[in-house]
This record gives C-alpha cells, structure tokens and sequence, in this order.
C-alpha cells in the first residue's frame, strides 16, 4: 500500500497494485476565492500549488473517487483533465448525477455493503461533516450538498485503510473503526471551520485528533486535507506539536508505504 499526498484531501492510494486518485482539485494557487460564511474567507485559495512534478495528464490510474462534491475537493480542472472512461465512484446518486454531467463515463455509487473493484473491496462509510443538527441546515440554507462519505478499503493482501473523509469525530467514525479494525487511517483534520454561532467545524481539529488517536490506538493515524483551504484553523505544525505516537502529517507530495 502506498498513499501519496498532493495537497489538501487530494490523494492516490495504490492499494492490492490499483491506484485511486481520491478527490481531485487541480486548480493553481490562489484560483478561487475564499469561502463566504467560513473562517479566513479574503485568503483566496488554494493557499499552496500543487507540487511542481505532479503531471495529472501523464499518471496512470485505475479509478477516481470522490468523497462528495464540494468545491475545495473538485473542480473544472479535473473534468478537463481526467480521462472520462475511468471508472468514477461517487456517495450517491445526486453525486453520479452531476459527475456524469461532467461528461464522465462511467461513475458507480459504493455501497455500504461492499463494491467490488479488481481485487479491492470499497465499502462506503458515514460521517458527519461538521454537527449534523447545525451545519446540514446551513447547507440547506446555500444550497450545497451536506453529505459526505468514507471510503474502507480491504484486500486478501494489504492491511485495511480506512479514509474517514470529511468528518468530524463522532459516533460514525467511531462505529466504522470498530466494523473494519482498520490498520491505517486517513483523516482530515485542518479543522476547517464556518461562522455560525462560536464556529462551526467541518472536519477535525485538535480535539477530535487526540480522540481519534487515543480510541485507535493500534492504528496507523494520518493527517491530510493540511495548509491549503482558507478556512482551516489547524496547521500541519500544530499536529505536530501533539506529539502523538500513532498520528504522522505527511508533506505534499510525500509517499508513505505500509
């Protein structure tokens, strides 16, 4: 298993020899606005490039997934670069909808009981991006999809990963460690916070780090979705600096292999 870190939750995993491109955003520094409503909201983003020897157009790939779409996790440059007879697995049919609007081929929806993949086995996961009971409403209120999903993936041959996506620490994340046992775990933890009430994260901060850390001990804890949204309130240094002995905070483009 090899995880490869591009920048925010942008990752290829190769996994039992297949490559998963998870969640693509492609487009160069300082693109697009910061967010409206969330922390930092005049930092444009990306706040970093894309590392300089990454050449989407040349990498070889077995699949995409994309764990929901937001706007800091995909983008026009992806649509124009990826190839659209790749298969494209998505959360749910709102998600295929728009994905294959984009002109893709071939997109599939994981199932929580398992989607089979040439030797991999996908099992889509619950999360919680930011308090259900406050930041679903404010969605709503946008118009922007709240849902998001994880991805489990086991194999005959690799350790169980667990990518825990766009998630707080809650019951969810909880559940799905104790259903998969999983050896490595991806989470996203810049502590990407909105602007309602006292703040309002979306996916883990400091706290939820240490817990996550300290409930699966035996886990192999890594750090992604780091120093690139405008509205995050964690830095990589800031993980860091907990000094936990089960939680690693890869740079962009750093390879880790298990």
């Amino acid at each position: 298993m090899k995880i490869h870190q591009i920048r925010n939750a942008t990752i290829i995993i190769t996994y039992n020899n297949k490559r998963f491109l998870i969640d693509p955003w492609l487009m160069p520094k300082d693109f697009m606005p910061g967010f409206e409503g969330a922390m930092n909201s005049k930092v444009r983003q990306p706040r970093v490039d894309l590392p300089k020897d990454f050449d989407i157009n040349h990498l070889p790939l077995d699949a995409i997934i994309l764990t929901h779409f937001h706007p800091d996790h995909f983008d026009e440059f992806a649509v124009k670069a990826l190839d659209k007879n790749i298969p494209f697995y998505v959360q749910n049919e709102i998600d295929l909808n728009i994905i294959k609007n984009f002109g893709f081929n071939d997109v599939r929806i994981i199932s929580e009981n398992g989607t089979d993949f040439e030797g991999v086995k996908l099992f889509k996961t619950q999360c919680q991006h930011g308090r259900r009971e406050v930041v679903k409403p404010m969605c709503e209120q946008i118009g922007m999809p709240y849902d998001s999903m994880g991805i489990a993936f086991k194999s005959d041959t690799e350790k169980t990963l667990y990518v825990a996506g766009d998630t707080i620490w809650c019951d969810e994340v909880r559940t799905s460690i104790d259903k998969f046992n999983p050896e490595i775990i991806v989470i996203n933890a810049c502590g990407a916070t909105v602007l309602v009430g006292e703040g309002e994260r979306l996916i883990m901060d400091i706290a939820d780090v240490k817990a996550i850390s300290n409930y699966a001990k035996n886990s192999t804890i890594i750090a992604s979705h780091m120093d690139t949204v405008s509205h995050l309130t964690v830095t990589r240094e800031d993980i860091k600096a907990l000094k936990l002995n089960n939680v690693f905070v890869p740079d962009d483009n750093e390879i880790l292999e298990y």
